[in-house]
């Protein structure tokens, strides 16, 4: 592995420039290696990290790749990694026209990485930095404790996904509240609506009187305004205090709370523990916001480096290459998903939409299909429009906010059924639905979407840890419940309880509710470890 030469080097200072000129906004220092194929091979189970600390799973994955290569190889274009400075990989034999484009599209990742509000916890982060000490500690760990550091590791990534990433997140996201908007938030939002229950019409009005008062008395326009609400409602102070004096702080997820309060690591003996679990929960941390913005990070750098390129005066002649490479690239299957196709698509349709005055309520109000269509307000903000959602939205909400019939209509999308023909003995794929609802279900399902699994502190105590599972429709999968338990108990050292719900009957569809889905009930159960022996109990 090494860096790239200066003439490439070169190359890439330009596709910056032409990218800061489009609005990108990303760190001047960036570096660039050139790495075989075995380099990918070793890099890809770290997630491209290469001072990630060396773990057996690792060593298992290169393996698989290594066979995997073997039988089918195949050269990816581009790697790119969100550090400090972004460290991003190549293949040694790219012809100059083709390191266009592939820097184009590594911008387009670091702009991304560098603006979205859930990379916020990593924006500061050095973490190649980081992973090295992580990797050194645990090395000298290794030579010390022996094979106990993998069982910690183990253990501790079984949990690694109920990690507290949103939790993490609104500590850098949300404002600091003074005094007087925490108390302003409360009368709106709680004693308005929970307490007194007060009619639309009156709540908008005191909307209304707020903004007078922070119009007319400006800096005393807050005062003027719970002056009144003194007067008209006396107990409102000593309810507010109240709410706040029993208000919650927000729960440590379940690898913290085990940090925390476990008497097991809190021995003297057991403390180096700890350490090995904090680095697991901190690596997690930081690749949760990737995981969670797949469709649009890979549509944002497809969006960009097919508008740069094709702008750019030193790929004459190879438009016809790059079409073919594009295409490969950004090609929308019908079976299956592809998220950099998706995803560049979506940006494509928001921002003609939003050129075209399209995301207004005069637009949405019409019925007419053809003024629909022929409705354009030529407003010229949709470069603006693409790059605040390139800034402020995740995957399900950008899915779940943007996909409609137009955009399935536009693109010709559909859900694909799978059925087993029992004449010829194949399986047959076909057209199950062209409803945007069902394709945008369809793509919700695919996205990332861990348990939300909480400590309860009233039942837990400092022999049993109960842990509930926030049930959403989705079960847990049996198979792994006893397993990742039998971590558990061996983390907090006592016997761990799981409540979480499973399928206790199927019916078929209810006659005329033209629903065809099965109707299932669900039921409450309890799992327990206790000295690694699992037993369950229906609530």
């Amino acid at each position: 592995m090494e860096l790239i030469d200066q003439h490439t080097k070169k190359i890439m200072e330009g596709c910056k420039d032409r990218a800061r000129e489009a609005g990108l906004r990303f760190q001047d220092e960036t570096l660039e290696y050139i790495v075989t194929n075995r380099d990918l091979i070793e890099l890809s189970p770290k997630v491209m990290i290469p001072t990630l600390y060396d773990y057996w799973v690792h060593d298992v994955e290169v393996l698989k790749e290594k066979g995997k290569y073997e039988l089918y190889p195949s050269n990816p274009y581009e790697t790119v990694i969100n550090t400090r400075p972004a460290i991003s990989f190549y293949n040694d034999n790219n012809p100059d026209w083709l390191n266009v484009m592939i820097f184009y599209h590594v911008i387009g990742h670091i702009d991304f990485f560098q603006n979205n509000i859930f990379f916020k916890n990593t924006w500061d982060m050095d973490f190649t930095g980081h992973a090295l000490s992580d990797k050194r500690m645990i090395a000298r760990l290794r030579s010390e404790k022996g094979r106990w550091v993998d069982y910690i590791i183990e253990f501790t990534r079984s949990i690694d996904n109920l990690v507290g990433y949103h939790e993490e997140l609104a500590k850098l996201n949300r404002p600091q509240k003074t005094f007087a908007t925490s108390k302003l938030d409360f009368y709106f939002d709680v004693f308005l609506q929970s307490e007194k229950k007060v009619s639309v019409g009156d709540y908008v009005k005191e909307i209304e009187r707020y903004n007078d008062c922070v119009k007319n008395y400006q800096d005393m326009g807050e005062e003027t305004f719970f002056s009144e609400i003194d007067r008209k409602y006396p107990e409102f102070l000593a309810v507010y205090k109240k709410s706040q004096e029993s208000k919650s702080e927000n729960k440590p997820d379940i690898v913290q709370f085990i940090m925390d309060n476990s008497e097991n690591l809190n021995k003297e003996e057991n403390k180096w523990m700890k350490s090995v679990m904090q680095i697991i929960r901190k690596t997690s941390l930081f690749f949760q916001p990737q995981i969670r913005t797949k469709i649009m990070n890979e549509g944002w750098a497809s969006y960009w480096h097919e508008t740069l390129f094709l702008r750019d005066d030193r790929i004459k002649g190879h438009e016809v290459d790059f079409a073919r490479v594009n295409a490969g690239v950004t090609a929308m299957p019908r079976v299956g998903l592809n998220p950099y196709a998706l995803g560049m698509r979506l940006f494509y349709y928001l921002e003609d939409m939003a050129n075209k005055g399209q995301y207004s309520f005069k637009y949405r109000s019409l019925k007419d299909s053809y003024k629909r269509k022929i409705f354009d307000e030529k407003t010229g903000r949709g470069k603006k429009f693409i790059f605040d959602t390139r800034e402020n939205l995740c995957d399900f909400m950008f899915i779940n906010t943007f996909i409609d019939q137009d955009f399935t209509d536009l693109n010709n999308l559909f859900v694909v059924g799978k059925r087993l023909n029992e004449q010829k003995m194949v399986w047959e794929y076909y057209v199950q639905s062209k409803s945007a609802k069902d394709y945008k279900n369809m793509v919700i399902d695919s996205l990332y979407h861990p348990p939300l699994v909480e400590v309860d502190t009233e039942k837990t105590d400092d022999k049993k840890l109960y842990l509930v599972h926030r049930f959403e429709d989705k079960p847990l999968v049996k198979e792994y419940i006893h397993n990742t338990m039998v971590g558990i108990e061996y983390l907090w050292g006592g016997p761990v309880s799981l409540e979480t719900s499973e399928v206790l009957s199927i019916s078929a569809p209810r006659a005329n509710t033209g629903n065809m889905e099965p109707v299932v009930k669900w039921q409450r159960v309890v799992y327990t470890m206790d000295n690694r022996k699992i037993s369950r109990k229906i609530i």
